[in-house]
């Protein structure tokens, strides 16, 4: 694929996109560790995202995104929405490049998120995650400013960032066992990650976890197509992966690759974290530990060449020890 279509905003995410994405953070970011645990007899590989600069791998597609960025663009900055970890890649690809952020935030993300992404250099503003639309003012901010929108997993560019994960996975996996994984488990808000992951590696099955009451994932890939949230979804912990709808680019790449989805309810998740802390020695949010979850409960099957994502550990230290506690 030419360079001139890999920098086209139509174009749909690629392996050779993802390749690209790769080595570019390659030459900025050290690789995650690849950690062993054992599950019921058998060794899985746990993705250790949460110890990026950021603690997500969201630091992944806002690299890849903002350098790809033309100096007109550059000019007049960026405009993203997320809970927090989305938040924090941008402003901190943005901090490097000596870009303006501006980052739409919901007024319930957790208190660590907001910080970090305003310590970051970002400008916040808040709203209301269920009576107002974090698109709609987005759109409304790049109108009147000219600022580029950094969408949080409508986007091929962090489609293809968020997936660079999974071919260090690929390569870490080779390494350490001498065969690439058969089974890759993801949390899933909007498909990002996951997605991204299926583009570079074909011959794996394909695992999302969301968490219960926020599973459009699966609902959709059940359905054959995209519906949303249901309404009134209860309160969750994973503030992460509260997706009210999924998009047609990645729904589109998960139904191709026939992923499997299921949802984890708050006690898996919470159990998750502990065992995360415990035996990894890892502090893992709610919504980084859904994949482990899933495992941890059985929903996601177990094969000699599983790997999973812990995929950030962003969360406020007083809730934490509450779970960790419990």
């Amino acid at each position: 694929m030419t360079e001139q279509l890999l920098l086209d905003p139509t174009r749909k995410p690629s392996a050779a996109g993802v390749m690209r994405a790769a080595e570019k953070i390659a030459k900025i970011l050290p690789q995650t560790p690849l950690l062993p645990l054992t599950v019921d007899g058998k060794k899985i590989w746990c993705k250790a995202e949460s110890l990026q600069p950021i603690g997500a791998f969201k630091i992944r597609g806002g690299w890849h995104r903002l350098t790809d960025l033309g100096a007109e663009q550059r000019r007049k900055g960026v405009v993203a929405f997320s809970s927090g970890n989305h938040a924090q890649g941008v402003a901190w690809a943005a901090k490097q490049l000596n870009v303006s952020a501006t980052i739409i935030m919901p007024s319930d993300a957790p208190l660590a998120k907001l910080e970090n992404t305003k310590n970051l250099g970002a400008t916040v503003i808040t709203y209301d995650r269920l009576a107002d639309s974090r698109e709609d003012l987005a759109a409304e901010f790049a109108g009147e400013s000219g600022a580029v929108i950094v969408p949080s997993f409508d986007d091929p560019w962090i489609v293809e960032g968020q997936g660079s994960t999974g071919i260090e996975i690929r390569e870490q996996m080779i390494t350490l066992t001498g065969q690439a994984p058969d089974h890759i488990v993801a949390c899933c808000g909007g498909g990002g990650l996951a997605s991204g992951m299926s583009l570079v590696n074909p011959d794996a099955d394909i695992s999302v976890v969301e968490p219960e009451g926020w599973d459009d994932m699966r609902r959709s890939l059940e359905g054959g197509t995209i519906v949303p949230v249901e309404d009134n979804p209860p309160a969750t912990d994973c503030d992460a992966l509260q997706t009210l709808m999924v998009s047609p680019l990645t729904f589109d790449i998960l139904r191709e690759r026939n992923a499997h989805a299921v949802a984890v309810s708050r006690e898996e998740v919470h159990h998750a974290m502990r065992v995360a802390f415990q035996q990894l020695q890892l502090v893992v949010e709610p919504g980084g530990a859904v994949a482990l979850a899933a495992i941890l409960s059985g929903k996601a099957k177990i094969t000699d060449r599983t790997a999973l994502t812990i995929s950030g550990g962003n969360v406020d230290p007083d809730r934490f020890a509450q779970i960790i506690g419990a």
